[in-house]
């Protein structure tokens, strides 16, 4: 037992190494496996919110578009209202209420994402439900569900493909945020921004710890953020 502590009281804040490409931590914890592990936190959030964001935003879309205006018009009224909440302080208000958490942080995040897929679904599809295969398709007798299942949403893959991506980068942001302040991603598990807030106290002496999160996050956010405007700009040139 006592070798085993003297073994992590030497492994305390090692520099960088061959066996540790990152050093390590105040109790001698590998920083890479620790950034890994918060990478795999943070990508499952960003793509678990933008699957429940695009199911939300799209099926809120098509309402907004086909749906009688008794029913789209108060939908749409309620879309425009989530736009007047900021969205990371009812991302907190949320995790407040049902406490902090993996869960909380996905429901959080998914609660604010959506408005946003709504009005683009909405903007988008106003404008092609009223081309001229979609016009012939429903004079054909087509219903509404085939016409949007088959002309009109697979015309907005490739731009909700491109938003989404962006949106994901926004998502990784926030829910580091969240874990910053200390109300996100509960420890033992990793997070990138628990990571930083965490590495804060030390960051005078051990400047180091606090730079490897701080580099993963933002060339995260930077590679999302470049790759989907590159397929918007590729996909939609309009957009430009």
């Amino acid at each position: 037992m006592l070798f085993i502590l003297f073994v992590v009281f030497l492994a305390v804040f090692e520099p960088i190494s061959a066996r540790y490409p990152f050093g390590t931590d105040e109790i001698g914890r590998d920083v890479l496996a620790r950034v890994a592990g918060g990478a795999r936190f943070s990508l499952m959030v960003a793509l678990v919110v933008q699957l429940i964001s695009l199911s939300v935003g799209v099926s809120m879309g098509v309402i907004g578009v086909f749906a009688p205006p008794a029913v789209s018009s108060p939908l749409m009224r309620f879309t425009d209202g989530m736009f007047a909440f900021p969205d990371i302080l009812l991302a907190m208000l949320i995790v407040g209420i049902r406490g902090p958490g993996f869960e909380s942080v996905i429901v959080a995040l998914s609660v604010t994402s959506w408005p946003s897929i709504t009005r683009l679904v909405k903007t988008q599809m106003a404008s092609l439900k009223d081309r001229e295969y979609v016009v012939a398709a429903r004079a054909g007798g087509a219903s509404t569900a085939y016409l949007v299942t088959r002309h009109i949403l697979p015309q907005l893959v490739g731009i909700l493909l491109a938003v989404s991506i962006v949106d994901m980068a926004g998502t990784i942001l926030a829910e580091s945020t969240l874990s910053f302040l200390g109300i996100g991603i509960q420890s033992p598990n990793p997070s990138w921004g628990s990571m930083i807030d965490h590495f804060r106290s030390d960051m005078n002496s051990h400047p180091l710890a606090l730079v490897w999160p701080c580099l993963v996050l933002s060339s995260t956010i930077f590679a999302l953020n470049f790759v989907g405007d590159g397929m918007r700009s590729v996909l939609d040139p309009k957009s430009d």
